[in-house]
């Protein structure tokens, strides 16, 4: 659709070449929800020449022909003066010397310092594309960019189509692609909403700026500038596409994943999106790549931007404020989310990608792993032993111990014989059991002796290079082969392995990991052709005068991964590599889908847009230090943003030994993460709960039986997030976004909208300095009052303590804790009710089995709203379908309550069993055993 609106705008337009291309090309694309079109044009030209060397282009310099050049300052041209932080970087593909800087038409002033503003810049009115009309199309409207002399890059493309569609009220979709060849383009895995064809309610409109091309969009309802182009040159070439624009404030979130603060930081940084297989660190591009951004305007106002656009790509901040966009290929393809508050941001923006599943009820639990549980032995003897001691615990893991010679789909004979046995005790006592699973398929066993290599080399699964042949890389088991799950083939055959071996080993979830994809060597074992794909004419870095420093880790982008002219279905590993992760996810995903019949759990270290959808993401090797403890808060937040809830740290650390302070810290802390589970490395020192001294393991065991107790409340949450795409663990300025103490706290978070945590994040700290928003919170330790006018509180943190505030007008729905879910399910329900002010509060509950498919959407579930007020709560269900029939409330507490009762009824019954504390003015009943399923009222009389 797109291609064929741009090429009529072509004809239409006098701009066009002297004869007209006819395009023939077939569009392949997945039957699975991510639609992508094969590139089947892929340009294999240097981008750049050696910057010794002069371009052989007839056209060296932007606008600037060679035999038209004069020895003139160009830098002296008014054009040039602009403030250092007004500048856009000339040469952000390679060093420039002055004469080549003025040579491309750019400004040239040396700052004092090296680092920081450019010395090359864009003067004003660089010259660039120039847009034609606008033509009307079905989606919206459609013009034709030109440019009359090509820019500095060669392999440049002189006619753009551009495309603007006003999908909904808050969402305007711009796009620029090629008209004459289709290249490689994302295509979404949820469609974008019913588009709206009344433009009288849009919150945006939107400016162009004909020559040099831009366009500025703003909000309605201010005038404020959302986005501007205008202020640098768009350049589009085979390998190097870039967009500028200025930011409405310097508040900026997203563009994972990265080691940052929730802020991120504009002054002259970098950020890569490029899959890699690396511990999370500074500067250093990690396991996901997410081209989103949110920005915090004034008045709590919020917008965001989504690249649509999986090739490398790099992101230039700095403090005008302002942003670039740089990608290696595919297209421009710009969602820009109009809000006007956060939460709708992210609504919008998982309009876009697609809302997250709803996991398991037992997935919200307690989860133990390690790399070292090396016998089916020690595996049973960790899970007693955290039953023996009282923790609770769900899912017992195993690493790649479980498998023969590393290899998946194999169970080692020796130390894993009796695997299937061990997992069945695991079920019968109420828990759940999850193993590895590693995309790479060794390749070196005897003919008929490994099942998975035989039978996908007959299906023809596996990535091949560029000559045609299987590609082979080097992971955990040696040389192995990686499945192409873009291939319909290979989920079939990824679905019939998961099969197979469920058939002996009844698995409940399945963590695939080293999917960005991981390779122990670079590209290949016999290395990479020498081409513009291997080594593209750019490649994302830092660049200075004096020194370069390639910000992609290891260098290529093909180092710790597999080559870039590796053939897949859709199109070359180029085009695709950052979606490997979320293409066995979706694959892994279906498998267990179809063949458990249940929910399914899946857990993936890669991500890209839409992963939430089919699984939870962990933030990988995480170190055991204080500093990781501190930025796990942020990269759990920034998850959130991107759409996938379930998303944890692994708890004490999986690198290095953790002490016991750490460990009792981090366990307080994930309490907290919506997925939940301490992992280990083989060298380190044991970090079970169960290993570290009494005191440590009560306030372990503290931490977990409060998390379990506010599970319902979790779930209901889960639930909010799978049907409206609210967050689970919640920055506070998505909650707060007019208080400006919350725009860039990442120390605190919320759950939903209600409970405020604040864990202690240094070594020895035994009290704790927490922001509490305007307003009254509780603590949820004992019902004490904090009046926020909103400000900075000195908390009592002892090491058996996490310091956790309800809000007032909230009721939590909670059940007594148990060892497992299973257990814990059976329970009395009660509830903690938050008094406002004016004596109210309210809450609601989803409930239903906990692991069948889409109960939400068949009607198949509970729904309970409570409602205080009047000195009384009520229930009311408003969907039953016989979950709850057997459960009751045993029990509550009220704070805020303002004096002592003289008596409390339960559905007009006296209550005997309550107690009432003056100084906190906490009322608590119990021994109550009130049908769930049922309205109920208590009441209490002042």
């Amino acid at each position: 659709m797109g291609l064929l609106n741009c090429t009529v705008a072509v004809l239409l337009t006098a701009i066009v070449l002297s004869t007209c291309l006819h395009i023939s090309h077939h569009e392949t694309r997945l039957v699975w929800p991510v639609h992508t079109k094969q590139n089947k044009t892929i340009a294999h030209e240097r981008l750049f020449n050696n910057p010794a060397k002069p371009h052989n282009n007839p056209v060296t310099t932007m606008g600037i022909h060679p035999e038209n050049s004069q020895d003139t300052d160009v830098s002296s041209d008014s054009r040039c003066t602009m403030s250092p932080e007004s500048r856009f970087d000339c040469a952000r593909d390679r060093v420039l010397s002055q004469r080549e800087c003025e040579e491309r038409g750019c400004c040239y002033v040396p700052l004092p310092n090296s680092a920081g503003p450019p010395w090359c810049f864009y003067p004003h009115l660089y010259p660039g594309y120039k847009m034609g009309p606008f033509t009307p199309t079905p989606q919206g409207q459609t013009a034709t960019l030109t440019r009359a002399i090509p820019s500095y890059l060669p392999k440049d493309i002189p006619t753009l189509c551009f495309e603007v569609t006003e999908e909904t009220a808050g969402c305007l979709h711009l796009t620029l692609k090629d008209p004459s060849s289709q290249r490689y383009e994302v295509q979404l895995p949820a469609g974008i909403p019913e588009r709206k064809t009344d433009t009288q309610d849009v919150l945006y409109t939107t400016e162009y700026q004909s020559d040099p091309f831009g366009f500025i969009v703003q909000r309605k309802s201010n005038g404020r500038v959302i986005m501007n182009t205008t202020v640098a040159p768009l350049l589009f070439a085979d390998q190097y596409l870039q967009l500028s624009t200025t930011l409405a404030s310097s508040l900026v979130s997203g563009l994972g994943e990265h080691y940052t603060s929730l802020h991120l930081d504009l002054n002259w940084t970098s950020l890569t999106l490029w899959n890699r297989d690396v511990a999370p660190h500074a500067d250093a591009n990690l396991y996901g790549s997410h081209p989103f951004y949110i920005v915090q305007e004034e008045d709590g106002l919020a917008h965001g931007v989504f690249l649509l656009n999986s090739n490398a790509i790099e992101v230039m901040l700095q403090p005008t404020p302002a942003l670039t966009w740089v990608s290696t290929g595919g297209i421009l393809d710009l969602y820009i989310f109009l809000g006007p508050d956060p939460q709708s941001v992210i609504r919008q923006y998982l309009q876009v990608i697609g809302y997250p599943m709803m996991p398991p009820y037992w997935s919200l639990g307690f989860h133990l792993c390690r790399w070292g549980y090396t016998t089916t032995k020690t595996t049973r003897l960790v899970a007693q032993r955290m039953h023996d001691a009282n923790f609770p615990m769900d899912v017992q893991w195993n690493d790649l111990d479980y498998a023969h010679k590393r290899r998946v789909f194999t169970v080692d004979p020796w130390r894993f014989g009796d695997l299937p046995e061990m997992v069945e005790e695991f079920h019968k006592r109420g828990m759940k059991y999850i193993l590895i699973l590693d995309p790479g398929i060794s390749n070196t066993s005897p003919t008929g002796t490994y099942a998975p290599f035989d039978d996908g080399l007959k299906r023809d699964v596996f990535i091949k290079n560029a000559t045609g042949h299987i590609l082979i890389g080097e992971v955990w088991p040696g040389p192995t082969v990686f499945p192409d799950f873009t291939n319909p083939e290979t989920r079939q055959w990824w679905e019939d392995c998961i099969r197979e071996f469920y058939s002996k080993v009844p698995v409940d979830g399945l963590w695939i990991d080293m999917n960005e994809p991981a390779s122990f060597v670079q590209g290949s074992v016999e290395g990479c052709p020498d081409s513009d794909l291997e080594s593209p004419p750019y490649t994302p870095m830092c660049i200075s005068l004096t020194l370069i420093q390639t910000g992609v880790v290891g260098g290529q982008l093909n180092s710790g991964t597999l080559c870039m002219s590796a053939q897949q279905k859709l199109s070359t590993h180029y085009n695709l590599h950052n979606m490997y992760g979320l293409t066995e996810a979706y694959a892994t995903h279906s498998a267990l889908m179809k063949i458990r019949g249940k929910r399914p759990f899946v857990l993936s270290r890669s991500s890209y847009p839409g992963i939430g959808r089919f699984s939870g993401v962990w933030t990988g090797d995480v170190r055991s230090d204080w500093e990781q403890l501190r930025y796990s808060i942020p990269a759990v937040l920034q998850f959130s943003l991107f759409g996938v809830p379930l998303v944890g740290a692994d708890i004490c650390g999986f690198e290095g030994n953790t002490t016991e302070e750490l460990c009792v810290r981090w366990m307080q802390l994930g309490a907290f993460y919506p997925f939940m589970r301490n992992h280990n490395d083989r060298p380190n020192a044991p970090q079970e709960p169960y290993v570290f001294g009494k005191k440590a393991q009560a306030a372990m065991q503290s931490a977990l039986n409060l998390r379990y107790s506010l599970l319902p409340f979790l779930y209901t949450l889960f639930h909010h997030a799978h049907t409206t795409a609210d967050t689970v663990a919640r920055p506070l300025f998505m909650e707060f976004p007019t208080d400006p103490n919350c725009h860039t706290i990442d120390r605190q978070f919320l759950w939903g909208s209600s409970l405020l945590i604040s864990p202690v994040l240094e070594q020895g700290a035994v009290e704790l300095s927490a922001y509490l928003p305007p307003g009254t919170w509780y603590s949820m330790h004992n019902g004490q009052p904090f009046y926020s006018k909103g400000q900075y509180l000195l908390l009592p943190a002892p090491l058996d303590t996490i310091n956790v505030h309800v809000r007032e007008g909230h009721i939590i729905p909670q059940q007594e804790p148990a060892l497992t879910t299973t257990a814990s399910r059976r329970n009395p329900f009660f509830l903690t009710v938050a008094l406002s002010a004016g004596g109210w509060a309210q809450g609601d509950f989803f409930w239903d089995d906990g692991e069948s498919l889409d109960t939400f959407e068949t009607g198949n579930y509970c729904y309970v709203i409570f409602i205080a007020g009047q000195s009384q709560v009520v229930s009311d269900p408003l969907r039953l379908n016989g979950a709850l029939d057997s459960l009751v409330l045993g029990g509550l507490q009220v704070f805020g309550v303002p004096s002592p009762p003289h008596y409390v009824l339960a559905n007009g019954e006296k209550v005997r069993d309550f107690m009432y504390r003056s100084d906190t003015k906490v009322l608590k009943v119990s021994g109550l055993a009130l049908p769930m399923s049922k309205v109920f009222t208590v009441q209490w009389a002042l």
